[in-house]
Formats: C-alpha cells, structure tokens, sequence
C-alpha cells in the first residue's frame, strides 16, 4: 500500500462511527408497511448514506411516481429517534480512541454525513465526540447528496485541503462512491455489506476497524 501524506481524515456517521445503521435498515420497511407498502430485505441496503435527490428518485422507481417519499421519511425518522430513545446511540469500535489519536497526533478530522445538520450535531454532542472534530460538514449544505461527489468537494474546499490528501472512512458503498469521485482516498470499513469487486477498485484500502486507521500514519 502506497503511503500518503495525508492532511485531514473525513468520517462518515451512521455505520462508520455509530453503530445506527442497522436501525435505519430496521426502521425503513416499518415505515413503508404503515403507509401500505411492502419492502424486500435487499432494498433498505441500497439506502445507506443516500442523499438527495437519488433518495427520492429511487422510491419513485421502486413504488410510482405518486409515492410520498418526505411523509414516509419523516415517520421513519420518527421510528429511529424512538430506537435510539431506548437503545442510546452506540459507538462502533474504537471510535473515540480513534478520534483521539487523530487529535493527539494533529491530524485534522471533519465529519462528512448524509444527516442534517441539526441532528449530526444533537448527535455528536449526545455520544461525547463533537469536541474531537474541527469541522461538521452536513448533507443540507449541498445540492446533491451521497453518492455524487458534492459534499466531499464541499468539504475538502471549504476546509482548503486537496481531496488527495484526504482519507474518507465510510461504510456503504454510495458514501465510498461519493468520496472517490471527489478524489479522495477511500477507506472502507464495511458494517452491513463487504465491498463487491468493482467497488474494491475505488478503495484506497478495506479495514477492518477504526483503529486500523491510525497505523496508516505509523
């Protein structure tokens, strides 16, 4: 593996440093069977880290164009904040020491999330690791979500760093996709699904945790 003079780290949320992407795989075809409609266990897969407007687009594919796609994703918002209500928001492995290594070592780290602004903060605060980032960069900055290549440039030209100096960590393939194509150095760390050979080719490396990352630096 070539080694890189790496400037930033750029996190994916849901599934990379939480371990909540398993609610939302829960929670969309709940949601779906309230409004009438029924969903296979491959389709909430496709979701992952999907942003605007493909989000919408793909639904609309899926059950007609007459499909109220905002009134289904806010009762499934609903669900999720009722699970996490319950559960808390658990921390996939080694997030906060990875974090804080990072920090220590004065390495720059900004969240990149297909959350809104309001809840990825709400969030961070909640779990105790908003203090380890130097920036949050949020899907409601941008036009198009994951897995265009929009928020990653958003992030790597509002922060002044080249993408090629960038490892983003994510979990789904539409957030690794949406990271390569805005040039960065992907690192994947499947949560739900392992890579398929094409996505393998995009990747700068597949881990198999996050304190793998730190090593890279070593």
């Amino acid at each position: 593996m070539e080694k890189k003079n790496i400037k930033a780290v750029l996190f994916d949320m849901d599934g990379t440093l939480t371990d909540t992407e398993k609610f939302y795989q829960k929670a969309w075809p709940e949601a779906l069977a309230h409004f009438g409609y029924e969903m296979t266990p491959e389709q909430p897969l496709e979701l992952r880290s999907l942003g605007r407007p493909f989000a919408v687009e793909k639904f609309k594919e899926w059950y007609g164009e007459d499909f109220d796609y905002w009134a289904v994703r806010e009762y499934r918002k609903t669900l999720v904040e009722q699970i996490l209500k319950e559960t808390g928001i658990p921390l996939k492995p080694g997030a906060k020491e990875t974090l804080k290594w990072l920090r220590d070592h004065d390495v720059f780290i900004s969240l990149v999330t297909a959350n809104d602004r309001e809840r990825a903060n709400r969030y961070l605060k909640k779990i105790g690791l908003f203090e380890y980032f130097n920036a949050v960069v949020c899907a409601d900055m941008v036009e198009r979500g994951k897995p265009a290549p929009d928020i990653y440039a958003y992030a790597c030209k509002t922060l002044g760093i080249a993408p090629q100096e960038t490892y983003a960590v994510e979990d789904s393939p539409n957030g690794c996709m949406s990271a390569y194509q805005a040039g960065c150095n992907v690192i994947m760390i499947p949560d739900l699904t392992e890579p398929d050979e094409e996505l393998k080719k995009v990747l700068y490396a597949r881990l198999d945790c996050l304190l793998d990352i730190c090593d890279l630096f070593k």
